[in-house]
């Protein structure tokens, strides 16, 4: 009987080797980039650029900046307002 135990933890401890070595499907932990973080910084970029290029001024390139990383709430709160929500 503890021979079964050990041999089960023997198992389980590989398995965790290999999945931290391998990255292996067994983890339960990815540490890729889903598709939502790439969009929000792609969209990021496009609104940084697009509001720098717009600013007029130093207080203008600090706006923009600010509003490129709010972008996604600048999104919903005009869909909404045009929705009528």
């Amino acid at each position: 009987m503890e021979e079964n135990k050990t041999a089960e933890v023997k198992v389980i401890r590989e398995e965790n080797d290999n999945c931290k070595t391998f990255k292996n499907d067994c983890c339960k932990h990815s540490f890729s980039v889903n598709h939502v973080d790439t969009m929000y910084g792609m969209g990021f970029i496009g609104a940084l650029i697009y509001f720098i290029i717009t600013a007029t001024g130093f207080v203008g390139i600090l706006l923009g900046i600010l509003k490129a990383i709010f972008w996604p709430a600048f999104l919903v709160f005009y869909i909404f307002k045009f929705l009528g929500l």
